[in-house]
């Protein structure tokens, strides 16, 4: 795959809490060059990324109850209206992780179903289900879940907790959401082979802050 395809997977994204401006713009700048899907950054810097994004190709992406998910549904969609007020087109939001485990489901698909609301038409909306503290059967319960509120992508990690995407929970969301939903791998995708790797299991998008190594095929130590 050539890095002009690979990189219209990629969120590149920058959500550590001690990020400048000078870095959010330099993310941008590495955006435009490359032509990633979008930028991804924390709400307080969607007005500036629009900004900077504004008549190109790349989408402003921002993440919503992050990185716990524990956020009242209110507020989730409170935050979600005005992340696109500002210019957020499309938002990355945390399942309560602890209602799933706890088998309170109709709570849970309420939750991402507030988002969807609040963005329909407006911004695409995909749900962070948080792999790495789940089981199989609850990885395919929240996917399950998330098709049924209508969101538009189901999302691996926060990249915040203890793991990131695996190729094997690639495959299994994919199996669960079928072929009308996107998946999105993130958390520890590094490289340009281990990117390439989450696109054949299933994966359509890519978040990763070491998006530039993995175009140029080479590999970055960074976490976001």
């Amino acid at each position: 795959m050539k890095k002009e395809e690979l990189a219209k997977f990629i969120d590149h994204t920058i959500l550590k809490p001690e990020a400048s401006e000078e870095q959010i713009r330099k993310v941008c700048e590495e955006a435009l060059k490359y032509r990633f899907a979008s930028v991804c950054i924390n709400p307080c810097h969607v007005s500036l990324v629009a900004s900077l994004l504004k008549g190109s190709s790349v989408k402003v992406c921002t993440v919503i109850g992050f990185p716990l998910g524990a956020n009242s549904s209110k507020i989730k969609a409170f935050e979600t209206s005005e992340a696109i007020k500002e210019g957020a087109e499309e938002v990355d939001m945390v399942i309560n992780i602890g209602k799933l485990k706890d088998g309170c489901y109709d709570y849970v698909k309420e939750d991402i179903k507030a988002v969807v609301e609040a963005a329909k038409g407006k911004a695409l909306t995909k749900v962070i289900i948080e792999t790495c503290l789940l089981t199989d059967e609850e990885k395919v319960t929240a996917c399950k879940l998330a098709k049924e509120a209508g969101a538009d992508f189901v999302k691996t990690s926060t990249g915040f907790s203890s793991g990131g995407a695996t190729e094997a929970d690639i495959k299994l969301m994919r199996q669960t959401v079928g072929e009308e939903m996107g998946v999105k791998a993130s958390g520890g995708v590094r490289s340009y082979e281990e990117a390439v790797k989450m696109i054949r299991a299933g994966a359509t998008r890519i978040g990763a802050s070491a998006s530039v190594a993995i175009c140029e095929g080479g590999e970055a130590n960074t976490k976001y």
